[in-house]
């Protein structure tokens, strides 16, 4: 076989790997190991085998990754996000569907502090599904709007998704943050928004709360709110602003995160114990990932699989729309069985030569993947925010209520998808005008 049959054997075999939960990091590690052997020799295999994994683990961008894992894990586990969906509900109590969009809000604010979708997902089930439930709400509406909004952990800067994105693509993660602010709260807003008309329309999904609230309560209710927003603004202001990195931003959220803990009282060995076991846990599993895609990038380099693939489809794909479109036709694919991170860290050797070829800008590219991943942690078969969901409510709702309910929320999803495509300004501006 030549190298390029080789790159496409290497590919199949990963997916096949993939596709039977062969661990995805072991999955591209072997492939990759195997196919610089048969590219080139063993003594090279090992070699890249022994310098790759030590060369990715100390860039000091990914620092950032355990640092932002903590101060998620610290402010759920210390629950500074508590108060949030009760605030929410009281302020939107007389709006059709205002618990469902309460917890869109919610999330939102959840999502930014954890950067976590499935953690996003897994507390909303439990806070806000069983209120939702008893106020008599359609069971596919309560837990469609958990499964959706919970997929703005990956676009509402602090990211994990986009400090890796950047890592792999050499982009600005400082612009990527700063791009996914409109993007995230416009998809919240069409959220939102979807929920106002679909129960206006049809009252019964979402029966109006009979639940009256003075001032002095609202305003008693968004005192419990301060610590989630002081973070956020803390870490993100401070990006923002210059006064210090994305990477340095992720120490500075974590301390900060304990420091709000510890002046509520909330900062004791067993919060700080599970916040480091969580933290561990989590940038072993994204590094093992991480690592054996940095494996498959110098493979598939080796390989010249992606120089070919350019070569096939520029011609057909000769402008920037018409590959994106392309592009996000595989992912909404591949995003049915493969979950996020594995996804962009599988696709970007290959997808990378591509966009550089058409002078694709990355940070307008980087938010729209995003928001392509996001689809993909919500639709069937894999849908990881459905299923998580599913273990946190057990049998209360079944399995595929859940993703019929998901289905308005992702047709809102294309909405803002379209949006994205069509005006590149809405994740550019904000980048253009901080520089």
């Amino acid at each position: 076989m030549d190298r390029i049959e080789i790159g496409i054997l290497g590919v199949v075999v990963t997916l096949v790997l993939i596709a039977i939960r062969t661990p995805v990091g072991v999955a591209l590690g072997l492939v990759s190991f195997f196919g610089i052997w048969a590219l080139t020799s063993i003594n090279a295999a090992w070699n890249i085998l022994s310098s790759i994994p030590y060369n990715f683990v100390t860039n000091w961008n990914l620092s950032a990754v355990p640092m932002f894992l903590l101060m998620g894990y610290v402010a759920s586990q210390a629950g500074l996000t508590s108060g949030l969906f009760s605030a929410a509900r009281m302020f939107m109590a007389r709006i059709p569907g205002g618990l469902a969009s309460s917890t869109v809000i919610a999330s939102a604010f959840f999502a930014s502090a954890s950067g976590s979708s499935v953690a996003t997902a897994a507390a909303f089930s439990r806070i806000a599904v069983p209120e939702m439930l008893k106020s008599k709400y359609d069971p596919g509406i309560a837990t469609g709007a958990v499964a959706a909004s919970g997929t703005l952990g990956s676009l509402i800067p602090p990211s994990i998704l986009m400090i890796l994105y950047g890592i792999f693509t050499d982009s600005s993660i400082s612009a990527l943050f700063i791009g996914g602010v409109i993007p995230g709260i416009l998809s919240a807003a069409i959220y939102i928004g979807m929920i106002t008309v679909r129960v206006k329309l049809k009252p019964s999904l979402a029966p109006v709360a009979d639940e009256q609230h003075s001032w002095a309560e609202k305003r008693t209710a968004l005192k419990e709110t301060w610590p989630l927003p002081l973070l956020i603004c803390g870490v993100l202001g401070g990006i923002f602003l210059g006064f210090f990195t994305p990477t340095e931003a992720g120490a500075i959220g974590a301390a900060l995160a304990m420091l709000i803990a510890l002046f509520r009282g909330e900062l004791n060995w067993p919060v700080v114990k599970r916040a480091i076991i969580d933290t561990a846990e989590g940038t072993c599993t994204i590094f093992i990932i991480a690592v054996g895609a940095s494996m498959l990038s110098r493979f598939l380099a080796l390989s010249q699989l992606p120089n070919a693939l350019s070569d096939l489809l520029l011609p057909i794909a000769n402008d920037p729309i018409i590959l994106i479109v392309m592009i996000g036709v595989l992912f909404l694919i591949l995003g049915m069985f493969v979950e996020s991170i594995s996804l962009m860290l599988l696709t970007i050797p290959i997808i990378l030569p591509l966009l550089n070829a058409l002078d694709v800008n990355l940070i307008w590219f980087g938010i729209i993947m995003i928001k392509l991943l996001e689809i993909g942690l919500v639709t069937p078969p894999v849908g990881l925010n459905v299923y998580v969901m599913k273990s946190s409510l057990g049998n209360t709702i079944p399995l595929t209520t859940m993703f019929k309910g998901t289905f308005w929320f992702l047709g809102m999803d294309f909405v803002t998808l379209f949006l994205l495509i069509a005006f590149p300004s809405l994740t550019l501006w904000l980048p253009t005008i901080m520089n």
